[in-house]
């Protein structure tokens, strides 16, 4: 097995941790934005991904200390169209789902044969961003669609 580029694979993972921290910021906020019949299981499943994103913040950083490297204090760029509607709120769910998919993605690139366990790492975040993103892509589709959304299907 040959090195990792340890710089580069600290700078991947500092940018997976700010994505992850603004999505508990993004799922909390948009929690807030919530109304109508459906707003008690909406608002519990955004305030879980609000969970699952600090989670995913937390094994990053840990990842970055373990490499003797320091955490970013920063967090990714916030997306709000200032929309309150669900459908809105989904996609630009959606769309942060393909960014942090992208930033595990080229983990997995500068990890795969060099280092097991962050490969692992990378495979398994893949594995939890795509089945996310399936299921985002789900709750955007009318009833009785069977067929994903445009750009929604997981690519390898």
């Amino acid at each position: 097995m040959s090195e990792i580029d340890q710089n580069r694979v600290v700078e991947i993972l500092n940018q997976i941790l700010e994505s992850e921290l603004v999505g508990v910021v993004r799922y909390t906020h948009y929690s807030f934005l919530v109304f109508g019949f459906g707003r008690i299981p909406i608002v519990s499943w955004l305030r879980e991904q609000a969970d699952e994103s600090l989670l995913h913040a937390q094994q990053a950083g840990e990842w970055i200390t373990t490499l003797g490297a320091y955490p970013s204090l920063a967090i990714g760029p916030l997306l709000d169209s200032h929309t309150f509607d669900i459908a809105s709120i989904l996609r630009e769910s959606l769309e942060a789902e393909k960014v942090a998919l992208n930033l595990y993605r080229d983990l997995l690139s500068q990890v795969e044969g060099r280092s097991i366990a962050l490969e692992e790492y990378a495979r398994q975040m893949i594995h939890t961003e795509e089945m996310h993103a399936g299921e985002v892509d789900k709750m955007l589709r009318r009833p009785g669609t069977v067929a994903p959304t445009a750009g929604a299907a997981p690519t390898a």
